[in-house]
């Protein structure tokens, strides 16, 4: 096992009826700017019960981010940050609006001129602006996570940052906002949380026996509990195992100590920069191939996932391996969640190159857990997917 340094600030409330709790954690004398997204939290009451928690402070609101969040959007809220002196962010949403707050947060306190360096200079950032959360679409882990991607439409352009100073100080995660999530939005965040697991864990044994089962009963949780809540949102125990899943998936735990891909989210991140398509669904297009790809470099956690995830012990290594990447697109086939690039889109051919010139562009030269897979293997990888 790899030396690790492992903390993590966030304070976690969950459950029913949390967020009333709210006014008992923003200091006082807050000026709030409240963060969220394209407005369903108007319809399921949660815009209500936030204010309503907030009465005594001064709150001044921003909405409409997407769901890839924009960089010319967050500047817009940013600008407001800075003319209304705001002291205090608050994400009512999921990932993307937890995401562009977590940027508005690094951007406040930025004293380069551009922004957007932020994600370019690669640089961890150390402080922020103080926030904190109200999830509303589990998924993405970023309510319990340093980390955050941004979108640029005029670029085309999806890159990741984040940094010690990107904790929020605290979350609230309350269960009962699942009942409202459409059965697309759900789909997608059960493959997004089951491939956080997978690009920490589909990697090379290293001996971090309790990281693997970690690991292991996140995704058996996720399986488990992925027909039930897409059949019945209303379910309290599917959808409190379904979101802690999400968190516990991306909040760093599991990735401590052992090597991790990311291959699969850095194609991914293209995918959905070139063509608008869902996170979570550029994941499952590429994984399986990506696997394939790499089979022999992961051949040994593959059939250790479908002999302990998957319960698959007939054959050999190399053939529970086959089987465990087999199984891994029926379960997002499962969900409703379409695994081939032409399902989204008719101009995919070219993507592949278009992708590898990027990452050359950006002196991506190796990816992965070994640093070794380079641009022209991602432009297989995808051509594989098309």
């Amino acid at each position: 096992m790899n030396n690790f340094k492992y903390r993590n600030p966030t304070k976690i409330l969950f459950g029913k009826g949390q967020i009333e709790n709210l006014s008992t954690e923003i200091p006082a004398n807050s000026k709030i700017l409240m963060l969220y997204g394209g407005g369903s939290i108007m319809k399921n009451g949660i815009y209500e019960e936030v204010k309503k928690t907030l009465s005594e402070y001064e709150v001044v609101e921003f909405g409409g981010i997407p769901a890839n969040p924009e960089y010319s959007v967050l500047l817009e809220a940013l600008k407001i940050i800075k003319d209304e002196n705001i002291t205090y962010l608050l994400a009512v949403g999921g990932g993307s609006v937890i995401d562009g707050t977590k940027f508005l947060s690094a951007a406040a306190l930025y004293e380069g001129e551009t922004p957007w360096d932020l994600l370019t200079n690669k640089k961890p950032v150390t402080e922020g602006m103080p926030f904190a959360t109200v999830l509303t679409l589990p998924a993405t882990g970023s309510e319990m996570n340093s980390g955050s991607v941004i979108t640029r439409a005029e670029t085309q352009e999806k890159l990741a940052f984040g940094g010690p100073g990107m904790f929020p100080q605290f979350s609230i995660l309350d269960p009962e906002v699942i009942k409202s999530i459409p059965q697309r939005q759900l789909a997608n965040g059960i493959a997004d949380a089951f491939t956080h697991v997978m690009e920490q864990y589909m990697t090379y044994p290293i001996g971090g026996k309790l990281q693997d089962r970690f690991a292991e009963s996140i995704m058996q949780t996720l399986i488990e509990t992925a027909p039930e809540i897409m059949k019945d949102p209303t379910n309290y125990e599917a959808a409190s195992n379904f979101m802690w899943s999400c968190t516990m998936a991306l909040n760093g735990l599991i990735q401590q100590g052992v090597p991790g891909d990311w291959a699969i989210h850095s194609m991914g991140h293209e995918l959905t920069a070139m063509y608008g398509i869902d996170h979570a669904r550029t994941l499952a297009i590429l994984a399986g191939n990506h696997y394939r790809y790499n089979f022999e470099t992961k051949k040994e956690k593959l059939a250790q996932y479908a002999e302990r995830v998957w319960n698959i012990t007939d054959g050999t290594l190399e053939e529970k391996a086959h089987a465990g990447i087999d199984k891994t697109d029926e379960f997002f086939k499962s969900l409703g969640i379409d695994i081939r690039l032409s399902d989204y889109t008719k101009d995919y051919t070219g993507t592949g190159t278009a992708v590898a010139k990027r990452f050359t562009e950006r002196g991506w030269e190796g990816l992965g857990e070994h640093k070794s897979l380079k641009p022209s293997d991602a432009q297989k990888i995808i051509e594989m997917s098309y």
